[in-house]
C-alpha cells in the first residue's frame, strides 16, 4: 500500500506543470523515443493551436529551453524517462509504465488534454 501511495505522489508531482503533463501524455501515447523539437512543437500545437512557424521564434525557443533545463531533468530524475543528450532524445521506462496509471488518470482529468491523448 505505501508502494501505491508513493506512486501516486510521485505522479502528482511529476504532473503538477502543464508542460510535463503534455509531455507525459505524449511518451505514454507514443511508446516510443521523441525528440526535444517533437516535444517542443507538441507543446506548441497544444497552447497555441498553431504549427510551430506561427508562433514567435522567442516562444519556442522558451519551450524548448523549459524542457532542455527544468522538465525534462525532472522526469529522468525521477526515472520516467531516459534522455540521449547526443541525440537530443527523450524515450519512456519501465518506471513509467509502473506510473502510468496515475499518470493517465491525471492526464485524464485535465479537460484541456483530453484531444491531445485522443488523437
Amino acid at each position: 500500500m505505501s508502494e501505491d501511495v508513493g506512486n501516486f505522489d510521485t505522479a502528482l508531482e511529476l504532473c503538477c506543470d502543464q508542460h510535463r503533463r503534455i509531455v507525459l501524455a505524449i511518451i505514454i501515447k507514443e511508446q516510443r523515443p521523441l525528440s526535444l523539437n517533437d516535444l517542443s512543437k507538441s507543446i506548441v500545437r497544444h497552447n497555441h493551436h498553431l504549427t510551430i512557424t506561427e508562433v514567435p521564434a522567442e516562444e519556442v525557443t522558451q519551450i524548448y529551453l523549459s524542457l532542455y533545463h527544468i522538465h525534462i531533468p525532472k522526469l529522468v530524475a525521477n526515472g520516467v524517462l531516459e534522455y540521449d543528450r547526443e541525440r537530443q532524445l527523450v524515450q519512456p521506462t519501465e518506471r513509467l509504465e509502473q506510473l502510468e496509471p496515475y499518470l493517465a488518470t491525471i492526464i485524464d482529468a485535465d479537460p484541456g488534454l483530453n484531444i491531445l491523448v485522443n488523437k
